[in-house]
């Protein structure tokens, strides 16, 4: 028979009280400790997308062009031999101010561009002596995680023997961030990394298949 004082007695007792302290709080400090630790990974990959950016577009400077729409001579071109040597600002009406492509739109140069390789429809591995791509800076970044816009800088003169002085930008799409503890607890997999645009002027937009690895 359950008396008062049997009850009093039960609720007066404390054993046990800092297990099941322990298990109510255990998990929240997991928690924490994971959210601390992913948020530093989550920046590790966004760093990782910005470099593999700005590498990009210092590659893509030194490049042929991306875009098969865009030759950066015939843009300069002029028949009228009193054009040639004059600026180039602003660009006539009837000729293109921006050219654009995006991931399989483009060309093969940006396979070279992120891959390391023209040739490359994937991220190979980076043997000594050959230049790396973007997915060597970011292994998660692929041909149609890019985008690539050239436009007019208003650099340069019509006649200009290494064509046309662009401003690139480089932008980034479609690559979520990687979060194997929070992502699979609260579904955050599908948060994108910001675009992070990365902007530079062209030089001769020219690829040297023979220089040497910097």
């Amino acid at each position: 028979m359950v008396t008062l004082r049997t009850v009093g007695t039960f609720w007066q007792d404390t054993r046990g009280v800092s297990l099941a302290e322990g298990l109510i709080t255990f998990p929240l400090v997991i928690l924490v400790f994971a959210a601390f630790v992913e948020f530093g990974y989550a920046m590790h990959q966004w760093n990782q997308t910005v470099k593999a950016l700005q590498y990009g577009a210092r590659l893509a400077a030194v490049s042929d062009s991306v875009n098969s729409n865009f030759n950066p001579v015939t843009a300069v071109e002029s028949a009228d031999p009193l054009v040639v040597g004059t600026g180039v600002r602003p660009a006539p009406a009837g000729l293109p101010r921006i050219w654009s492509c995006e991931g399989v739109n483009c060309n093969s140069q940006l396979n070279r561009i992120v891959y390391g390789s023209a040739a490359a429809e994937s991220c190979p591995d980076l043997a000594p002596g050959t230049r790396p791509g973007m997915c060597h800076i970011n292994p998660r970044i692929r041909k149609d995680n890019v985008v690539v816009t050239y436009e007019r800088s208003g650099l340069g003169y019509w006649g200009r023997p290494d064509g046309a002085v662009v401003t690139i930008r480089l932008a980034s799409r479609h690559i979520t961030f990687d979060l194997p503890i929070l992502g699979a607890l609260l579904g955050l997999n599908d948060i994108t990394i910001p675009a992070h645009p990365v902007t530079i002027t062209s030089e001769d937009l020219r690829t040297c298949s023979t220089c040497p690895v910097p």
